[in-house]
Order: C-alpha cells, then structure tokens, then sequence
C-alpha cells in the first residue's frame, strides 16, 4: 500500500517528465502556419511527371548539383531529382498545405535525408547556394524573378522554366517542345555578362 508521501512523489516525478518532454519538442520544432502569410503568386498546377524527367535531362543535373524549385508544389522536381541523381534539393512554397505534402512524397521516396521544404516566399528565398532553379510560374513571376537570379546565382548555374520563358530581354539558350509544352533553359553566364551587372 502507497503512503500519501510516494503518491506524491510519484505524480511529481511523472509530471516533471511530461514537462520535460513537451519542452524538449517546442525546442526540436518550429511551429509552421497552416495557412499561407499573404495571397498565392500563382494557383498549383503540377508538372507532369514526364516534364518533369526532361527538364531534369536538359538541365544536364549531376551528383554534385543543389536543385531549387521555387513555388515547389507538392516537391516532385527536387524529389525526382534526389531519386534519379542523389543530388541535394530545395523547395519553397508559399503555401503550408503544399510543403507538408511535399515533405510526406519525399518521405514515401526515400529521400528525406537529402530534400528540404521550406514555408515562404521565394523572391527573399537566398538562392546563392543553387546550381539549378526549376520554376512552373507565371511569365509575369519569371521576369520578376530576372534580377535575383542574375545577382545570386553562380556562373554555370542551369535555370530551367515549365511552358514560360523569360521575355525578350533574357532569350533561353535552349527551348524544347515537348507535345503540348514547352522547356527553356537558360546557363548563368559571368557576372561581368549579366544585364544586372550592366546597369
């Protein structure tokens, strides 16, 4: 028979470990939103997964590459890339909805441990790190996404656009059809080459 004393003790004890448990997961997890900070630049449509392989071909990926998808949806460009290549990857999303899918695909993929999806905006995304940048926006997204492109990215770098390109001023290097879409791709060239640099 428990005295009054070890009851205590023991309730004590037990909720100690509770608290200590809930403090080491506020620690371990940010809280995400569940709905997104302001209005979508674009609704979702996905890239069928044959585009999908193609731009990953035209953008001739390696290894060694660091693959962004800005406006990533639910994540198949950098988990494709992951699983295809072993290349690390990065998706950015305005909407939470689509990262925790995003996050549960490449879980159901096996690459987890090498794809990052990220709640937020991706014109303050930092995008020095990438070597290629897939994007499936609007043509309105793409040319305003022109000049962050020109001052991050790496010379070599590959960005590759689902069916839109980027205005007359930065014509692609390449552009496929591909039935009823399109691929355009476009290689980094110097900074001393870029319009942005020019200005």
């Amino acid at each position: 028979m428990r005295t009054p004393n070890q009851t205590s003790h023991r309730a004590r004890a037990l909720l100690g470990l509770i608290l200590l448990a809930l403090c080491q997961l506020a620690v371990g997890s940010e809280v995400e939103p569940t709905k997104p900070k302001r209005k979508l630049d674009v609704w979702y449509v996905a890239t069928p997964h044959e585009v999908v392989d193609r731009m990953l071909y035209e953008a001739k990926i390696r290894p060694i590459d660091i693959v962004y998808d800005l406006g990533c949806g639910d994540g198949r460009m950098v988990i494709a890339a992951a699983k295809q290549f072993g290349t690390r990857g990065v998706g950015v999303d305005l909407d939470p909805a689509r990262i925790k899918e995003a996050r549960a695909n490449a879980k159901a993929a096996g690459v987890e441990q090498l794809v990052t999806f990220r709640v937020g905006d991706m014109f303050e995304t930092d995008l020095r790190e990438a070597t290629v940048v897939m994007l499936y926006l609007l043509p309105e997204l793409n040319r305003r996404l022109k000049p962050k492109l020109f001052a991050e990215l790496p010379a070599g770098a590959r960005v590759v656009s689902h069916d839109f390109d980027m205005g007359k001023e930065w014509p692609p290097d390449r552009s496929i059809k591909l039935g009823s879409d399109g691929i355009y791709v476009w290689t980094m060239p110097p900074l001393a080459e870029r319009p942005a640099a020019k200005q």
